[in-house]
C-alpha cells in the first residue's frame, strides 16, 4: 500500500524537526539573556527582533505555500528551508551587536517560511485523512522532544562544561556546537518519498488555478488573527520568570518543563483530536492558554511558576498539531499549500504587533501587563472558533 510506504515520511520529517529543534532550542532560550547581558539590548529591542523575525517568516509562508501548490517541488522546498535555518546559526557565532542577532533570526525564519507549507502538505498526504491529527501530533512530539533535549544540552554545557569562560565566549561556543544537529537534521529529508497523490497532482496540468477558501476556514482564520495578537514571543515568558526572581539558569529549566510536557502530550492530544474532533481540542487549548497567560501576569510567587510552565506545555500539545490538521481538513487538496501557508502567515505576522506591544508594555508599563492582555484576547478568539 502506498500510504504504508509514505507513513515513514512522518518519521523522517519528525527526525528533521527533532534535530533542528535540538539546535534551535540550544540557542532560543538564552538569546534574550545574550542580547540583554552581553550585547546591551533592552526588552523593547528583544521585542523588535522577535517581531520582525517572526513576521518576516509569516509574510513568506503564504507566498511559498502558494508556490508549493504551483511548482509541486515539496521535497526540494522543504530541504532548502531547513538549510537556511541551519546556516543562520553561523551568523550568531559572529554576533557582536544586536543587528547580527536580528539578521540570524530573520534568515532562520525565512527558512521556516519556505519549508512549513510544503512539509505540512507532505505530512497531510502521507496518511489517510482520519489519521492526520495523529500524524501531526507525532511530528510535533518529536519537535518538542528535540526542543527538550536542546534546552537540556544547553543547560548542562553552560553549567558543567563551559561555565568558566567569559559570557561572550560562553554563548559563542554554544552557538558553534548547535551547528552539528542543525545540519544533521537536513540529511533526513533526503529519505522522504513524495506521496503518489502529490505526484499525480504535479502531473495534472491546469489552465487556470483558482484559490478557494471555505467559509469555515475563513472564520477559523479570523479567530487565529485575534489569538495571534496576544501571543507574543516566548522570550518574554523567560524574561518574566527572571523578573520575579529566577536566575538565568533556572529560567532555562522552566523552559525545559514546557518542552518535555509538550513532547509527551502532543501525540496523545493529536490522536484524541481524530477521535473527538479537532475543534474541541483547540477550544480547550485556547482556554488553557488564557488561564496560563493570565497566571504569568498575576502571580509573583516563584513556586507557582513550574506549574504554570507545565500547563503552558499542555496548551502547545493541545493546539499545534490540531490546528494544522484542521486547516488541512477545511481546505481543498489543490489549494492546501496556500491554506497552510496562509494560516502560518497569520500566526507569524501577529508576532510583530504582539511582540512590539509586549516589549513596550513590559518595559514602560509593567512586566505583568502583556500577559493579562494575551489571556483576554485568547478568550475572544475562543468564542470565534466555537462557531467554526
Amino acid at each position: 500500500m502506498e500510504k504504508d510506504k509514505t507513513k515513514k515520511n512522518i518519521l523522517f520529517t519528525g527526525l528533521t524537526s527533532f534535530f533542528t529543534d535540538i539546535s534551535s532550542e540550544m540557542i532560543y532560550p538564552i538569546l534574550p539573556f545574550f542580547l540583554t547581558s552581553v550585547l546591551g539590548a533592552t526588552p523593547a529591542i528583544v521585542g523588535i527582533i522577535e517581531g520582525i523575525a517572526e513576521s518576516s517568516a509569516a509574510l513568506t509562508k503564504t507566498y511559498f505555500g502558494k508556490a508549493a501548490d504551483k511548482l509541486k517541488h515539496y521535497k526540494g522546498m522543504t530541504i532548502v528551508g531547513y538549510f537556511f535555518s541551519a546556516f543562520s546559526k553561523i551568523i550568531l557565532f559572529f554576533a557582536n551587536a544586536w543587528a547580527f542577532v536580528l539578521t540570524a533570526r530573520f534568515l532562520d525564519r525565512i527558512g521556516k517560511g519556505i519549508r512549513t507549507a510544503p512539509r505540512d502538505i507532505i505530512i497531510s498526504e502521507s496518511v489517510p485523512q482520519e489519521e492526520r491529527g495523529k500524524a501531526f501530533g507525532i511530528q510535533r512530539a518529536l519537535d518538542f522532544m528535540g526542543a527538550f533535549l536542546g534546552v537540556l544540552i544547553a543547560y548542562l554545557l553552560l553549567k558543567f562544561i563551559i561555565t568558566s569562560q567569559t559570557s561572550d565566549v560562553l554563548f559563542k561556543n554554544l552557538f558553534l556546537i548547535s551547528l552539528v544537529p542543525a545540519f544533521l537534521g537536513v540529511l533526513f529529508l533526503f529519505f522522504i518519498i513524495v506521496p503518489a497523490s502529490l505526484v499525480k497532482l504535479k502531473e495534472k496540468q491546469k489552465e487556470k488555478s483558482t484559490v478557494k477558501i471555505s467559509s469555515r476556514l475563513k472564520l477559523f482564520l479570523v479567530g487565529t488573527i485575534i489569538f495571534a495578537l496576544g501571543n507574543s514571543s516566548n522570550q518574554f515568558l523567560l524574561l518574566r520568570s527572571e523578573n520575579i526572581g529566577f536566575t538565568f539558569m533556572t529560567a532555562i529549566l522552566l523552559y525545559l518543563i514546557y518542552n518535555i510536557t509538550s513532547s509527551v502530550f502532543s501525540p496523545i492530544f493529536g490522536h484524541l483530536s481524530d477521535k473527538i474532533g479537532k475543534k474541541k481540542i483547540l477550544v480547550t487549548g485556547y482556554l488553557l492558554y488564557a488561564v496560563v497567560y493570565t497566571s504569568f501576569g498575576l502571580f509573583n510567587i516563584k513556586w507557582v511558576y513550574p506549574l504554570i510552565w507545565f500547563f503552558y506545555g499542555l496548551y502547545s500539545a493541545l493546539t499545534e498539531g490540531a490546528e494544522k490538521a484542521l486547516v488541512s481538513d477545511l481546505s481543498d487538496k489543490e489549494n492546501r499549500g496556500f491554506a497552510l501557508g496562509l494560516f502560518s502567515t497569520i500566526v507569524g505576522i501577529g508576532v510583530l504587533p504582539a511582540s512590539l506591544l509586549a516589549g513596550y508594555l513590559y518595559t514602560y508599563i509593567g512586566s505583568h501587563v502583556p500577559f493579562i492582555l494575551g489571556g483576554f484576547l485568547s478568550l475572544i478568539a475562543t468564542i470565534v472558533i466555537l462557531f467554526v
